[in-house]
């Protein structure tokens, strides 16, 4: 297990080439080191590392950033795989999270080739608010503003300087708040 502090990379082509990675606490963000471009955020109780399981050579592709602090525990994959082979509900739960996964890619995609920047953008936020956010007292969802604008851009295929001005537009039309720690809804 190890403490992680926030902004520090988690290697995961390192000393740690071939493990796999469980988020006890805290929120991670994966990022493409080809293209400098972030892939997805994990979030506390996922996995992320897992391609070490099944194509070496991908995972070396992929660090990870804390995005707050963090705790993790890791494993080698060999001892992944033999884990998944005893427990098949190991094995079940894996192959959720990457079914998960695919999803949100073929919703990505799907977006990008049918939806308007604007409307990525909103369902990004929304999405983004259900997923990490914490519903209070008055059922507002707020969650803690994690990514830069750039960083929402490269999810939603979008440049920086319109994620910037949709956030403006939203928060104008009375739709979200948002400053440099927290992002809610204001329904």
């Amino acid at each position: 297990m190890d403490n992680i502090e926030k902004g520090k990379p988690i290697e995961l082509n390192g000393e740690h080439k071939n493990s796999v990675f469980f988020l006890k606490k805290g929120s991670v963000k994966i990022v493409n080191t080809t293209n400098d471009t972030v892939k997805y955020v994990v979030k506390r109780g996922n996995i992320f590392g897992e391609l070490a399981l099944y194509n070496k050579e991908a995972a070396t592709k992929e660090v990870a950033y804390a995005l707050e602090d963090c705790i993790i525990c890791y494993i080698e994959s060999e001892q992944m795989e033999e884990l998944m082979e005893k427990h098949k509900s190991l094995k079940n739960g894996v192959l959720k999270i990457y079914g998960l996964r695919i999803q949100k890619l073929e919703r990505r995609l799907h977006d990008l080739l049918y939806k308007d920047s604007s409307t990525r953008i909103n369902e990004f936020i929304t999405d983004y608010l259900e997923e990490f956010g914490e519903v209070n007292e008055d059922g507002k969802s707020i969650a803690k503003n994690l990514l830069s604008h750039k960083e929402i851009a490269n999810l939603t295929n979008t440049s920086r300087q319109t994620v910037s001005n949709m956030l403006s537009k939203m928060r104008k039309e009375g739709l979200i708040d948002y400053n440099a720690q927290f992002i809610s809804n204001t329904k």
